[in-house]
């Protein structure tokens, strides 16, 4: 069978082919036409019925005159001429349509229009062939005139109606294709007014290129459909610019911090290559083996923000008792002289992925426990809807202009956060993207010490939430 093809437009143009503009002009144009069209013949027809309502009006008025002319029963010969139409004629006839009285041109004629019983409408008769014209309109009243009841019938030659109806016919065919095309250059010229500035989007668009989102569509500064149009794609290409400029950054970022540990370690062992003989293997071996712990928990970090920018963390969702997950992690946290002390409300309880949780609650109190001067509180209370994990510490404290900025990746503050201490810059940003991922967010605020106090807020486990599953033998998390 052979494909079927697409239906010809404009003299051979398919309707995919041709642009919007002629579309437009085409499919408006026709339906401007048409209405207009309709909306003459409309008005034609209430016009014509107007008429034919006068008219009718008149040849009733005539019968009335007619009927008044002879009072006593004796008809005019012949019968007075109407005040209202000249051409108006008629006959009086009685009940078995003998003609009593008739105009001067009907004068000694049978009935050339009878009117039958229980009807309103007069029926032509032969006599009216050769004398009466065919386009004519004709009105019948019954009435009773001294005594005797008689049917008059006027009527009136519609010659003037006919040559009416023929002029707007030909007004109409001459008229149509000129209002066509005075609608289709209308519609030309407004289309392309109104899409000109799709155009000067399309060709701005055009030079923008992944290697610079910095260039903008022009505006037309209109608060239309075009206008929101425009607006709408500058804040898409912002936020593209962002996402490079971010996505740049991080690629940067992480080849330095991946570069770090791998030059230590090449050092490390080109010192011991140079010197086989007196080099302390096995204090090389320590520190290379150091380096590529350091190594591997930044590529385990760098392999989680990638799940959070695909949105896959929290994708195993069930019951997770904070309590139970706070106390394995301050057991599992090297305190170095520093006292940690864990005070959490019971039935505590959110639901999400334990592993992801365990690491947000691990980024934070290892983030405490590399500040703090002596002291970490932890405490979890609970609310009608959110379990609040608060983390203070007794050190030097977050200043308030960089408590956003500390949630950015590969952010370390001066003086408090250099390579020597063991941080990467992404324990804080790998905690705020689990606890977006599990509908929550951390903030810091004011400690009532000197230190910083940061507070996890998650949504409170709903009924019906799925159970926690009891752990299996060999379950961990990474660090």
């Amino acid at each position: 069978m052979s494909p079927r093809r697409a239906p010809r437009f404009l003299g051979g143009l398919s309707p995919r082919r041709a642009t919007l503009r002629t579309r437009v002009t085409v499919v408006a144009s026709l339906g401007i036409t048409a209405a207009v069209v309709l909306g003459v013949l409309f008005m034609y027809l209430l016009q014509m019925n107007s008429v034919h309502r006068t008219i009718d009006g008149q040849l009733h008025t005539y019968a009335t005159q007619i009927a008044q002319s002879a009072p006593t029963g004796r008809w005019p010969q012949p019968l007075p001429a109407s005040s209202l139409d000249a051409s108006a004629e008629a006959q009086v006839l009685a009940p078995d349509g003998t003609v009593l009285a008739a105009t001067r041109t009907l004068v000694g004629l049978p009935a050339v229009y009878a009117l039958p019983a229980g009807s309103d409408t007069p029926v032509r008769q032969k006599a009216a062939d050769g004398v009466i014209p065919t386009e004519i309109r004709v009105v019948a009243v019954q009435t009773t005139v001294d005594g005797r009841p008689v049917t008059i019938v006027t009527g009136t030659a519609t010659d003037l109606l006919r040559q009416v109806n023929s002029e707007f016919l030909r007004h109409l065919l001459f008229g149509f294709p000129v209002i066509l095309i005075l609608a289709a250059g209308t519609v030309w010229l407004v289309v392309g007014r109104a899409l000109r500035p799709v155009e000067k989007i399309r060709l701005a668009v055009t030079d923008i290129t992944s290697a610079d989102l910095s260039q903008r569509v022009p505006e037309p500064g209109t608060p239309d459909e075009i206008g929101h149009l425009a607006h709408t794609m500058n804040d898409m290409l912002t936020r593209l610019e962002d996402s490079a400029r971010r996505q740049r950054r991080f690629v940067a970022d992480a080849s330095h911090e991946l570069r770090s540990p791998l030059a230590a370690i090449r050092t490390t062992l080109e010192v011991g290559l140079a010197h086989p003989d007196r080099a302390p293997w096995p204090a090389i071996a320590e520190r290379a083996a150091g380096q590529s712990v350091r190594l591997e928990d930044l590529l385990q970090q760098l392999l989680l923000l990638a799940r959070a920018d695909e949105h896959q963390l929290s994708a195993q969702q069930q019951r997770v008792d904070v309590g139970t997950l706070l106390r394995d992690v301050v057991a599992g946290t090297p305190a170095q002289d520093r006292a940690i002390e864990l005070d959490v409300v019971p039935a505590a309880t959110v639901v999400g992925n334990p592993d992801d949780l365990q690491r947000l609650f691990r980024n934070i109190i290892d983030n405490a426990v590399r500040h703090a001067r002596n002291r970490i509180l932890i405490t979890a209370t609970t609310t009608a809807d959110a379990v609040r994990v608060h983390v203070d510490d007794d050190g030097p404290g977050i200043p308030s202009a960089d408590r956003e900025r500390v949630f950015h990746r590969f952010v370390r503050l001066d003086g408090s956060r250099e390579r020597s201490s063991g941080g990467t810059g992404l324990g804080l940003a790998i905690a705020r993207e689990i606890a977006l991922a599990h509908h929550g967010h951390i903030a810091i605020t004011d400690s009532p010490g000197d230190g910083a106090h940061m507070v996890i807020t998650l949504p409170v486990a709903p009924d019906g939430a799925p159970p926690t599953p009891r752990p299996s033998a060999g379950t961990g998390t990474g660090p």
